[in-house]
Order: C-alpha cells, then sequence, then structure tokens
C-alpha cells in the first residue's frame, strides 16, 4: 500500500483491488505470491497508466524471485537502488516509462537476472560496469535512453547473452575488443549512436549471430573479412556510416543471409560475391562508389524483393532476364551509368511496387510490361536516352508518381493514361512528345503535379483538365499549345503554380485567374496575349515567387492595382507595347528581379527600383524615356547608370538617321537572313569555284562527286568528315577543316536538317541568296550540296538560342570593327560596357567622329544592347528572332 500512495495516478481497477483491510495481498491485482509462505514473487502491473515516482518501498519485496513488470507507464523520477538488493529477481521490466536519472551502479546484485528492460526512458550517465557481472542475462535492451560514454567492456563477459540493445543513445569509444567470446548472442544491435574507430573483427566469432546492427554510428575502416563466418547471419545492417573499401568477397559465405543494408557509406569497387548469396530478399548498397557490371548471377535469386543500388557507378547493361524468376517488390538503380534497354519482365511476378531506373544512359523504348503493371506505386525513367513512344497503360488505381522526363519520347501522350486514377504527380517534360493533350488525362482527379513542358504539344487546353481540382503545380510551357486560356481551369482552387509560357496562347489575361486564392506563381510569357494588364492583377496578392507577362502584345499603362502585389519577388513583363510610367510599383519592396525592357515606358524610375537598376541594368534597356531622378547624394548611383539618362537632362533629338545608324540596321537586317539560312546542309568555303546550279523540281541536289570535284577533293581530305578534323561545333552542325595544299584551306560545315515537300527548292533559293552577301567580316559561300543521307531532325529551341547568340557576335563585330575570329568578343564588350558604360571605348575609332552627335551615339548604344542581350550567357535571357527584330524596328522609328 505504500507503493500506491507514492503514486499520482492509478486507475480504478488497482484502487479498488488494492485493499489494507486485506490480510495478505496474494489477491490483489498484478500480484502473484508463493503458496506456502503467501509472500509476493511476482509484482505485473504493465499497462495500467500508472504516473509518478517508484518509492523506496519497492526494495521492501524481498522475496520477489521472478518478475517485476512495470513497462508502459508513466513512471518518473530515478530508479531507486533499494530495487537492486533483491538478489534472486530474475526479469525487471521497466521500459517504456519517463525514468531519469542514471542506470543504479547496484544492478551488478542482480546476478540471478535474465532479462533487464529499461528502453524507451529519460536515462543519462554511463552503462555501469558492474552489468558484467549479472553473468546469467540473456536479454539486455538500453535503447532509445540518453545513455553516453563508452560500452564497458564488462558486456562481454556476459556469456550467456542472447540479445543486445544499445542504439539511439549517445554513445561514443570504440566498440570493445571481446564479443567474440558470446557465442548465445544472436541479436546485436548498437545503431545510432557516435561511435569512433571501425568495426571489431572478432564479432565474425559470434559463431550463434542472426541479426548484426550499427546503423549510423559514425563507424570508420573497412568491413572485416571475418564476417563470412558469420553462417547463420540472416540480417547484416552496417549503413550510413563512413565505412570504405570494398565488400569482402567472403560475405559470399553468408548463405542465410536475407537482408544486406551497406547504403550511404563510402564503399567501392565490385560487389564480388555478394550477387551470388541465394537467400538474399533485400539488397540495399545505395550511396556509395560501387561500380562493375552486374553479373548474369543476379537473375536466379529467385527471393529477390528489393534491389537498390541508386547513387553509384554501376555500368553495363542490365541482365535482360532479371525478374523473371523472381517476384520484385523494389528495384532502384537510379543515377549510375547503366546502358542498354529496359530488361521487359521486371514485373513478371506481379507484385512490383517501384521501378526507379532515372538517371542512367539507358536506350530503346520502354517495355510495354511496364505500362501494363498494375502493381506499380512508383515510376521513375527520367534522365535517360529512352525513345519510342509511351507504353499503352492499363487499369492501376495504386500508381501515385510518373516522372519520365528528359528522355526522347516521341508520339502522343496515349489517353489510356487515364486509367492510372491514383496518379498524384507526372512529369512528362523535356521529350519529343506531340500531338493534343488527351482529355483523358482529367479522369486523374487526384493529381497534384502536372509538368509536360519542353515538348511539341498542341491544340487547346482540353476543358476535363478542370476536374482535377487538386492541381498544386500544372506547366505546360515551351509547347506549340493554342487558342485560349479555357475558364473552366477556374475549378483549380488549390493551384499555386500555373506556368503557360512560350507557346501560343491567345485572348487576354482570364478574369477567372482571380479565383485561385492560392497562387504564387503566374507564368504567360512569349504567346500571343494582348490587350490591357487588367486592373483586377492587382487581386492576386498571394502571387510570390513570380508573374511573367512577357513577350506578348500588351498594351496601356501599368495598372495601379500591380503595386498590391506587396510579396511579388520577380516580374518580367519585357518585349510588349506598355506605355507610361513606373509609378505603380513604387511601394513594392520585394524585388529580387525585374524586366521592364524593350516597351515604351517613360518617366522616373522609382526609388524603390534603383537597386536592381544598378545589378541589372539591361532590365530596364528599350525604354528611351525612362529616366533617373538624381538628388545631390545620388551622384555616384547616376555615375553607374549612363544607360539610363538624367531626368532632368535634354538630349536634342534629329528627325534623320547618320549613315552610321543606317548602315548599322540596314547590315543587322541583312545578317538575320544569313541567320536563318543557317538551317541548310551546306558547305562554307573561301573560294569560289563552282558554276551556277540549276534546280528542277524537288530533285536531289548534289554536287559532282568525280575525282575532280571539289567536294570529292573536300572528302579526301577530312577523310570523309572524320572527327580529328573537327575545328568547332554548333547547333546546326559541326564544322571541319579541309586543307588542299598550299593556300586552299576551307571551313566546312555540314548541317542536318528535316525534309519536307519543297523544301530542297527553297532551301536552295536561300543559299543562293545568301552566296550574293558581301561583308569582310562574314566569310564568302563558295559551294554547297545536298544529300538525303544528311538528312536529319534538329532540336528548334536550341536553334533559336544558337542563333540570336550569333546574330549578336556578328552586330558586336560590325560595331567594333573586329575580326570574325577575334577570341573573347562577347566577354570583352560585355566587360567593357559593365564597368564604364562607355561606347567610345568599344566602338571603331572610324565611328568616334559621329558620336560627337549625341543622338547618333544613343542609335549606336541602342544597337550594343540589343547584341548584348542577343549574347547573354543564360540561353533563357536571350531575346527571340522576333523580338530583335521589334527592338530593331522601335529603334528605327524613335531616331
Amino acid at each position: 500500500m505504500s507503493l500506491l500512495r507514492k503514486w499520482d495516478s492509478v486507475p480504478a481497477s488497482i484502487a479498488s483491488s488494492w485493499n489494507s483491510s486485506d490480510s495478505t495481498s496474494c489477491s490483489w491485482l498484478g500480484v502473484r505470491c508463493d503458496h506456502r509462505s503467501h509472500s509476493v514473487v511476482s509484482l505485473n502491473l504493465s499497462g495500467y497508466g500508472i504516473s509518478g515516482p517508484l518509492g523506496p518501498e519497492i526494495g521492501q519485496l524481498k522475496q520477489l524471485k521472478t518478475t517485476l513488470s512495470l513497462f508502459s507507464n508513466s513512471l518518473s523520477g530515478e530508479i531507486p537502488e533499494s530495487l537492486f538488493q533483491d538478489l534472486a529477481l530474475q526479469v525487471l521490466y521497466l521500459d517504456t516509462n519517463k525514468f531519469n536519472g542514471s542506470i543504479p551502479r547496484s544492478v551488478g546484485n542482480l546476478t540471478e537476472l535474465l532479462k533487464l528492460t529499461l528502453y524507451s526512458n529519460q536515462l543519462s550517465g554511463t552503462i555501469p560496469e558492474s552489468i558484467g557481472n549479472c553473468r546469467k542475462l540473456q536479454s539486455l535492451s538500453l535503447h532509445s535512453n540518453k545513455l553516453s560514454g563508452s560500452l564497458p567492456e564488462s558486456l562481454t563477459n556476459l556469456e550467456s547473452l542472447v540479445e543486445l540493445f544499445v542504439g539511439h543513445n549517445s554513445l561514443e569509444g570504440g566498440i570493445p575488443l571481446g564479443f567474440g567470446k558470446l557465442k548465445n548472442l544472436e541479436t546485436l544491435d548498437l545503431s545510432f549512436n557516435s561511435y569512433s574507430g571501425g568495426l571489431p573483427p572478432d564479432l565474425g566469432n559470434c559463431s550463434s549471430l542472426k541479426t548484426l546492427a550499427i546503423i549510423h554510428s559514425n563507424l570508420r575502416g573497412a568491413i572485416p573479412s571475418s564476417f563470412g563466418q558469420l553462417k547463420k547471419l540472416s540480417r547484416l545492417d552496417l549503413s550510413e556510416n563512413r565505412l570504405s573499401g570494398t565488400i569482402p568477397p567472403e560475405l559470399g559465405n553468408c548463405g542465410s543471409l536475407m537482408s544486406l543494408n551497406l547504403y550511404t557509406n563510402e564503399l567501392w569497387g565490385e560487389g564480388s560475391n555478394i550477387w551470388k548469396i541465394a537467400s538474399l530478399k533485400y539488397l540495399l548498397v545505395y550511396n556509395n562508389s560501387l561500380s562493375g557490371e552486374l553479373p548474369l548471377e543476379i537473375t536466379h535469386l529467385k527471393n529477390l524483393r528489393n534491389m537498390s543500388l541508386y547513387s553509384n557507378q554501376f555500368f553495363g547493361v542490365i541482365p535482360q532476364s532479371l525478374g523473371i524468376n523472381s517476384s520484385l517488390l523494389q528495384l532502384d538503380f537510379t543515377d549510375n551509368k547503366f546502358t542498354g534497354e529496359v530488361p521487359p519482365n521486371l514485373c513478371h511476378g506481379k507484385q512490383l511496387r517501384v521501378l526507379n531506373i532515372g538517371r542512367n544512359q539507358l536506350q530503346g523504348s520502354i517495355p510495354s510490361g511496364v505500362g501494363g503493371c498494375s502493381t506499380l506505386w512508383r515510376l521513375i525513367l527520367r534522365e535517360n536516352n529512352l525513345s519510342g513512344a509511351l507504353p499503352e497503360f492499363a487499369e492501376n488505381p495504386i500508381l501515385d508518381h510518373m516522372d519520365i522526363s528528359k528522355n526522347n519520347i516521341t508520339g502522343p501522350i496515349p489517353p489510356s493514361i487515364g486509367n492510372c486514377s491514383g496518379l498524384t504527380f507526372i512529369d512528362l517534360s523535356m521529350n519529343k512528345l506531340t500531338g493534343f493533350i488527351p482529355p483523358e488525362l482529367g479522369n486523374l482527379i487526384n493529381l497534384e503535379e502536372v509538368n509536360l513542358s519542353s515538348n511539341h504539344l498542341e491544340g487547346p487546353l482540353p476543358s476535363q483538365l478542370s476536374k482535377c481540382h487538386n492541381l498544386g503545380k500544372f506547366d505546360v510551357g515551351f509547347n506549340s499549345l493554342n487558342s485560349s486560356i479555357p475558364p473552366s481551369l477556374r475549378n483549380w482552387t488549390s493551384l499555386s503554380t500555373l506556368i503557360l509560357n512560350e507557346n501560343h496562347f491567345i485572348g487576354g489575361i482570364p478574369n477567372f485567374l482571380t479565383e485561385l486564392g492560392k497562387l504564387t506563381e503566374l507564368q504567360l510569357g512569349g504567346n500571343f496575349l494582348g490587350g490591357e494588364i487588367p486592373s483586377w492583377i492587382g487581386s492576386l496578392q498571394s502571387l510570390q515567387y513570380g508573374l511573367n507577362l512577357s513577350s506578348n502584345g500588351f498594351v496601356g499603362e501599368l495598372p495601379l492595382g500591380l503595386g498590391n502585389l506587396i510579396k511579388l519577388e520577380q516580374l518580367q513583363i519585357s518585349n510588349n507595347n506598355l506605355t507610361g510610367t513606373l509609378a505603380a510599383l513604387d511601394k513594392i519592396h520585394s524585388f529580387i528581379l525585374v524586366n521592364f525592357s524593350y516597351n515604351h515606358f517613360r518617366g522616373p524610375i522609382p526609388e524603390t527600383l534603383m537597386n536592381l537598376l544598378s545589378s541589372s541594368p539591361s532590365s530596364f534597356w528599350g525604354n528611351p524615356d525612362l529616366c533617373v531622378s538624381c538628388l545631390p547624394s545620388d551622384g555616384l548611383t547616376c555615375t553607374k547608370n549612363r544607360s539610363i539618362k538624367v531626368c532632368d537632362s535634354q538630349s536634342s533629338k534629329r528627325d534623320s538617321l547618320s549613315r552610321v545608324a543606317v548602315a548599322l540596321i540596314a547590315v543587322a537586317s541583312v545578317v538575320a537572313v544569313f541567320v536563318l539560312a543557317g538551317l541548310v546542309c551546306m558547305l562554307i568555303l573561301c573560294r569560289r569555284c563552282r558554276r551556277d546550279l540549276g534546280i528542277e523540281h524537288d530533285a536531289e541536289i548534289a554536287a559532282q562527286e568525280d575525282p575532280s570535284s571539289l567536294l570529292h577533293k573536300v572528302m579526301q581530305a577530312t577523310e570523309n568528315l572524320n572527327d580529328r578534323h573537327i575545328v568547332g561545333r554548333g547547333t546546326h552542325g559541326t564544322v571541319y577543316k579541309a586543307s588542299l595544299g598550299g593556300d586552299k584551306i576551307y571551313a566546312v560545315k555540314k548541317i542536318v536538317f528535316t525534309g519536307h515537300k519543297g523544301g530542297n527548292k527553297s532551301m536552295v533559293t536561300e543559299i543562293q541568296t545568301i552566296g550574293k552577301i558581301r561583308h569582310r567580316n562574314l566569310l564568302k559561300l563558295e559551294d554547297f550540296c545536298l544529300r538525303k543521307d544528311y538528312e536529319n531532325a534538329f532540336s528548334t529551341k536550341k536553334s533559336k538560342e544558337s542563333d540570336v547568340y550569333s546574330y549578336g557576335v556578328v552586330l558586336l563585330e560590325l560595331i567594333t570593327r573586329k575580326k570574325a575570329l577575334d577570341p573573347n568578343i562577347v566577354e570583352w564588350v560585355t566587360s567593357v560596357w559593365s564597368s564604364t558604360e562607355d561606347i567610345n571605348k568599344i566602338a571603331d575609332s572610324g565611328l568616334r567622329e559621329e558620336f560627337l552627335d549625341s543622338n547618333i551615339m544613343n542609335q549606336a548604344i541602342d544597337v550594343l544592347l540589343v547584341a548584348l542581350r542577343c549574347t547573354e550567357k543564360e540561353p533563357g535571357r536571350r531575346p527571340t528572332m522576333r523580338d530583335v527584330v521589334r527592338q530593331l524596328v522601335k529603334k528605327k522609328c524613335q531616331h
């Protein structure tokens, strides 16, 4: 009864049973007595929710011979020393309470103890050395406490020990030698501590060991080869350490091993004999530096369920029969160097749930068995070289995640994707998908994220998508989608990110966007949207990460409501026909990136944008009537931004263009034609020697290939365009150097293109037109040849960015009068302009006299700024050729 009085809370069942008026306690709940002496030999009050301290009165139970079980309560305070005076106690369960303080040193008095569980408390201090006196101890569980210090060497004296758990503490020091003496030890778990040193080799002498787990414990060094002696070992888990070296081949002798976890270490080399362990079910060796090819033996592992090798350096072809002899549950080969095709029978056992083989170099098409695998929960094939069409998908309500991005998948998105009704995530971006977005995508009502960007999709957005009311992110940027943005998408009330940029959408900004209260990013740039930016745009006050309306046809002034977007970090409205001032933005302090370039803005730049003007002046270019209001204290800022005029200065304007400006704009327009004609298959040579070419309908056009022809000589000189003669590569083709002897040196460019009906005729016409252009900074077209064996596909997206860059380089050459082959012209001009913003330090000396006329100098600066935008390091920041033409025409009209 004295125990009961110490406790703060006891259940009614104990309170009513423990009656002080009883002559003996043998009938009380949880109490068991000796039949003869009526003394208490066992007390079991586990799981009753008792709270409060365990008083020293517990030591009065002198006859406790078998069990004291108080686990799964809320007992607190320190464990009383008096408890360990009962030398006959065999079982002591105090786990899953709130005991604190240290383990009493008197624990060694319990020499008859067989089982001691103190886990899941808040015990601190060290493990007492006296524990080694409990030589009959079979089970010791001290895990999930706050114990510190080293493992006592006396633990190795417990020769009767069958299981030892000390994980999830703060133990340090080395793992002591001597565990090898424990011949009865079956389970050793030392995980989640911070040991120093490595694994003691004598652990290999624990002949009964079945489970060895030392996870996340700062282990270093090699895995001892002696572990191969553990014939009964079924689970080896040494994951999340700093183990190095190779996996010892002796592990292949562990014939009972079912689970091998060595992931997240610093292991290297080949897996040696582990592939031959027939009993293996779980092989997890990911996040290492292992290498080599997978042997055919892995296809014979009939028990294999989980094989995770990701983030290593394995290479070669994955054995194509993998999966036929086993019932795989999970296969993860992500981030290796595997080649060849995806094995077709991975789902043969009809249990596969995870197939992750992304970020390799796999080729071929996706097997039909992958689409037909109705047990898949996660499918990741991203960043390979897979081609062909997407497979047909079977009914699968389990599939949650599908990522097949960054491959070369062609053809349409199959309507059968609608059979995967459980999908929450789809990423098919950066492929070559064509056709319309299937309406069946609307069947996937659980979708939370969709990314179909950077494909060749066309047509409208299907209205059926409105059923996907859980969508948080929708990205179809960089396609050829058209029509207006359907109002049915107002049902996407959970949407946070909407990316429709670089398509062919028409109309205005749809007003249903006001109903999307969680929208944080809106990307509509690079479409054919028009009209004024609506005043209600300011009601999208959740916008934070970006608003992109650039490269459209918006007109009018910025609405005042735009200033309500006080969280907005990025605003891009460049390349429109917007007018008025930027005053609507003067209250927004959250901007980290803006782009207002190439509009018709006027007036002073708000003070809140001055830092962005200093860090990215190009974002304000192309608005000649913008100006900087300079206060006396801002003199330095004004000096740094010479590309933007000071508001109170008046520069004289002339009605006519100087001959310099006319020449720059005229030649720039001619060069634009030259850039567009770069998509044909031609030879760009340095001498003219070929007769005029006749054309009739769509007949194949080819140069004479007799031994005396120039083409024959060039092919001979380059060894049929052998790679050793390459002097450069571009988006559209490869440039070779052909030396025909003497001063006959030619630059030969091979370009591949997709042929169309009538294409040859139009291409030849363009080539002949280009051949008539003469400029000292342009190579002369000497000869060309169109051949069927050169025809191939090319990426139009990359060509746009590369052509714009080339065009910018030509503009820089025209301004500086430097030769086309002068190195680092872009880097030099960019550096000089960034540091000085002085056109006189860049332009050819022959042009500087005309710069005495400020109007002419401003015209030259405008052309220079266009060139610098075309040669931005980031391809995504370069304008399109359409934008460039628009900017040049605008400048011509302004001057």
